[in-house]
């Protein structure tokens, strides 16, 4: 018997006590006609039978052809699967449980299937700290119906602003950039359009608004029908299950063209920013967003 080969796979090992992941060297025969065939070590000693799967491959058979060589064992990382999969999940469960609300109606196999789908869908949930997706095919323009030079209307200067005021602008602004939301414009680069920025309070927090309302004035609008609430919750009529799922940072998914970037500048007393994504307040970022969402999600929202 002649081999013709050595075949190397990572194959995982199922246990009660944890899932172990290890490489498996096979041996190919040449003209071997059995269905199965496995032999162990053990089987290999009894019947002088050596296969080496080095560098220096060869196999004898028989004992006046047996040669006798060994190679120093190879120290092999065993990683043990399920051990890991439940420390994972059971770091998801506990990081989570802070945030979110499982219903106390579940039954105990309802409540394990839920956690398991959410934990092995993981990484469709986004966290405060974590970078924006970006949904490609769908960037957003801004078309305008004056032509350049734009009116005066459109470069606007920044609003006052108290000092609690700026220091809530300043750490908005400096989250939008690490979020990749906003950048900030060089000294030397060409304003032609400048939207200011307020400071809004509700309940002791700051919100940062654009004020869009002269930019809005200028844009063409787009005539894209936006779904009608009660036609919606009459679909839901029958449904026995329903899912809210609220986007996070949304509009902020959505990419700009590089024209879109040059309208949607932003001014405070700290400088001059470009919108990357798609902001809050444009005339037609509700129609594009919808058009986004039924283009991504044709069937379900239908």
């Amino acid at each position: 018997m002649y081999p013709l080969g050595i075949f190397e796979a990572e194959m995982i090992f199922p246990h009660p006590t944890g899932s172990i992941r290890l490489k498996v060297q096979f041996v190919v025969m040449n003209n071997y006609t059995s269905k199965h065939f496995r032999l162990g070590n053990d089987y290999l000693n009894i019947y002088g039978i050596d296969i080496n799967n080095h560098k220096a491959r060869y196999f004898t058979a028989g004992e006046n052809k047996r040669q006798k060589f060994a190679f120093p064992p190879e120290k092999r990382e065993i990683t043990v699967i399920r051990q890991v999969k439940n420390v994972d999940k059971e770091k998801f469960v506990s990081d989570q449980s802070i945030e979110a609300q499982i219903s106390p109606e579940l039954t105990p196999e309802m409540k394990e299937e839920l956690i398991e789908i959410l934990f092995q869908y993981r990484e469709a949930f986004a966290c405060d700290n974590e970078l924006l997706g970006a949904i490609k095919g769908h960037e957003v323009d801004i078309i305008l119906n004056v032509e350049r030079t734009y009116p005066p209307l459109l470069r606007r200067p920044a609003y006052p602003a108290s000092p609690r005021a700026r220091e809530a602008l300043e750490s908005h602004i400096n989250e939008l950039i690490k979020l990749r939301v906003l950048r900030n414009v060089g000294h030397n680069k060409e304003v032609e359009v400048t939207t200011p920025v307020i400071i809004t309070w509700h309940n002791d927090k700051s919100r940062m608004i654009s004020d869009f309302r002269a930019l809005n004035t200028y844009t063409d609008p787009d005539r894209y029908p936006i779904p009608i609430i009660h036609e919606t919750l009459t679909q839901l009529s029958k449904a026995k299950f329903i899912t809210s799922m609220d986007a996070f940072k949304g509009f902020h998914q959505n990419v700009l063209t590089p024209h879109a970037r040059k309208l949607l500048r932003i001014i405070a007393h700290c400088g001059i920013y470009k919108y990357l994504r798609m902001p809050f307040g444009i005339k037609n970022g509700p129609f594009h967003y919808q058009r986004m969402m039924n283009t991504i999600f044709p069937y379900k929202l239908s």
